[in-house]
């Protein structure tokens, strides 16, 4: 039992580092997509999208609109990444609390 609740550990704790990473980069990706929503705010000039290898000049509100979505999206991903992270959480000091129990037991 002990062993089993050892690799559960093991295993809830590497999702949450993973979880942990995933929500690094998504944060980091949403203040990109906000930066960049402010600078496309800013500027009077034409605006250019690259795709692929190439830089295609795109209508402004397009990109704001695409920005706004990617934004939405990002958040979301976020949200779902935060519960997770809660579940995980709890399943892992159950599992902790569990094998508190059993080592005072054998004492």
């Amino acid at each position: 039992m002990e062993s089993d609740n050892m690799q559960k550990m093991q295993f809830y704790q590497e999702n949450l580092n993973a979880i942990f990473m995933q929500k690094r980069a998504f944060s980091m990706e949403l203040d990109e997509t906000i930066s960049a929503f402010g600078e496309v705010e800013k500027s009077n000039e034409s605006v250019y999208k690259i795709i692929g290898q190439l830089m295609i000049k795109t209508d402004k509100e397009k990109i704001k609109e695409d920005l706004k979505n990617k934004e939405k999206i990002i958040r979301l991903r976020l949200k779902k990444l935060g519960e997770q992270e809660e579940n995980l959480s709890s399943e892992l000091k159950k599992i902790r609390d569990e094998l508190i129990k059993e080592s005072k037991k054998k004492k």
